[in-house]
Parts: structure tokens; C-alpha cells; sequence
């Protein structure tokens, strides 16, 4: 049987640094990152792919206020804005994807499937909203829509004004991963769990209702390499590989590192909380769950065996 690999791909993947955002953009910057995965087919993996959705479900959020203030237009919830999310960029992903297998004359279906992720009701994160999301606002802003909607709003720590924070919890299903593994086993390429998931609590019934929060798409795409048995995980970033004492002058780059000196550093605090650390900590998860590898890297560096950072057991 062939190697089965997840690729959770970062927020980069479509719109990087000061970027607006524009179609053009976004589809160039997909094009690149997809040209990074095509490298993984070519080796004979099936594929699964998890993306970030962290610019775009802010805009949606923005487009939100702005046709309920000038259109009064309702306003839809968090769940609802993760979900269009994923359609978008599926699409965008999906599209690139099938150009590029038609330039190297490979012949596979790419398939998006709009995810839902459970999270627990109970999760501490939900008492601590910390995820912040959507646009900058003066102070008065926020605090006329904090009351008006009953969001919670924090202040920017490079003082760009203030911003909704919601809630992060973690994973706890994927939901539909076995259809999501046998489509991958086909030999299809799958785009699942986009953007973390869209967060769903089931109820004491068994039926489920979506939640406003923000899954944590690295925590997410380990789950979904967990549940749906892949050989190795890929976390897929904006730099070659991890590094301790990052942008210091001792900074040094790290090649291998086991689950334990991976977690003394993250104890430590050598991966930011709102960069490095989700993904080490994902790739903790995936490693110390299967007891296979996982890799953070450039996704136009996986067709080089010696790039990235290795997490191993």
C-alpha cells in the first residue's frame, strides 16, 4: 500500500506579508505551494491536504459588519464564516492542484470536502477567549460592539487597535474521516478540515450544532493524520526549518529533534504561542500518538529528504 501523507499548509500558502488579498494573489501564491505538494504525488503518496483560513475568514468577518452597517444585511456566525472559508479556498487549492497534475501528466480527481471538526463544550478555552479574529477598531468601536453582540475584545500587543478574540479549543473528532481516508486510499487527492475545521458541539442527543470559535488548523491536521492513518505529517511553513533562539544571535536551526527535546524546548519557551508553537506541539501529537515522523518545512522544499525539521519518536 502506498505512503498516506497529510499537509496542513500555513496561512502563507494564500496571502502572505502586507498582501490585500486579491484573487490574482492568492491564486499565484497557490500555485506555488500546490507545486510543493505535486513533489509528494511524484513519490507515489496519497494525499490529504488541511489548509490555514486565518486572513480570509478575517475579510469575510469584515464583509460581515459591512453589509449589516451599510445593507443591514445579517450578519452570519463564526461557524458559517469557517465554512465559506473552506469553500473558497478549497476551490482555489483544488483548481491549481488539477493545472499542475494536467502539466505533469497525472491523471487524479481533487476533491474538497467541507469538514466538520467536534470540539468539547466544556474546553477551558471557551472561558478564555485568546484567538483573535476579524479586523482592527478604536476602542469605542470595540466596546459598542461588545455590547451590542456580547464579543469579547483585547488590544492589539503592537497597538494596532482592538480586536474580537474568541475561542480556541482543541479537536476532538473529524468528522466524516472515513469517508476522508477511503477517498485518499483511492488514490484521490483530498482537501479536508480546512482552516482547522468548523467547529461543532455535539449535544446530549447526538445531534450537533456549531459553536463560534476558531479550531487551531495545525492541532486539527494532526488529529486528521492520526484518524485517518497517514504515514507522515507535514506541517508546511514560511521558513526551512524550526530554531531555537529564533531571530537572536545564537539562532540555530534544527534538523531532528525527539518528542522529548521537542517538548523541553516548548516548555522552555523557544516557539512563540502564535507562531512556531501550535505546529511543534501538532507534531508532537501526530508523533507520540503513531509513532511516526512528522516534518515542518517549506513546501517547495519536499523534494529534498534533508529539509525541514524532523520530529521523531
Amino acid at each position: 500500500m502506498k505512503k498516506l501523507a497529510v499537509a496542513a499548509l500555513g496561512g502563507n500558502a494564500l496571502i502572505r506579508g502586507s498582501q490585500l488579498g486579491t484573487i490574482s494573489e492568492q491564486e499565484n501564491n497557490a500555485r506555488q505551494t500546490c507545486e510543493g505538494l505535486i513533489a509528494l504525488v511524484k513519490k507515489g503518496y496519497d494525499l490529504i491536504i488541511t489548509h490555514g483560513n486565518g486572513p480570509q475568514v478575517g475579510n469575510i468577518l469584515l464583509r460581515n459588519e459591512a453589509g449589516y452597517s451599510t445593507y443591514k444585511i445579517p450578519k452570519m456566525p463564526l461557524d458559517i464564516c469557517v465554512a465559506d472559508s473552506q469553500g473558497g479556498i478549497g476551490y482555489m487549492l483544488e483548481k491549481e492542484l488539477k493545472n499542475l497534475l494536467l502539466k505533469n501528466k497525472i491523471k487524479k480527481n481533487v476533491i474538497t470536502i467541507i469538514t466538520q471538526v467536534e470540539v468539547d463544550p466544556d474546553d477551558p478555552a471557551f472561558k478564555d477567549p485568546t484567538k483573535p479574529v476579524g479586523g482592527f477598531f478604536l476602542k469605542e468601536e470595540a466596546d459598542l460592539m461588545a455590547r451590542a453582540n456580547s464579543w469579547v475584545f483585547r488590544e492589539d500587543p503592537r497597538k494596532r487597535g482592538w480586536r474580537r478574540v474568541v475561542a480556541s479549543p482543541h479537536p476532538v473528532d473529524i468528522m466524516n474521516k472515513k469517508i476522508i481516508k477511503e477517498l485518499a486510499r483511492e488514490g484521490n487527492i483530498v482537501i479536508a478540515s480546512g482552516g482547522g475545521g468548523i467547529p461543532v458541539m455535539k449535544n446530549k442527543d447526538g445531534s450537533y450544532d456549531g459553536i463560534d470559535a476558531v479550531i487551531d488548523k495545525d492541532l486539527a491536521g494532526a488529529l486528521l493524520a492520526i484518524e485517518t492513518g497517514a504515514s507522515e505529517f507535514y506541517i508546511l511553513t514560511d521558513i526551512p526549518k524550526v530554531y531555537i533562539n529564533f531571530h537572536k544571535p545564537e539562532q540555530k536551526a534544527i534538523d531532528k529533534m525527539s518528542i522529548r527535546q521537542a517538548l523541553k524546548h516548548y516548555k522552555d519557551g523557544q516557539f512563540a504561542s502564535g507562531s512556531m508553537g501550535p505546529k511543534v506541539m501538532a507534531a508532537i501529537n501526530f508523533t507520540k500518538h503513531t509513532g511516526k515522523d512528522s516534518i515542518i518545512t517549506e513546501s517547495n522544499k519536499l523534494n529534498d529528504i534533508n529539509s525541514g525539521t524532523r520530529i521523531t519518536k
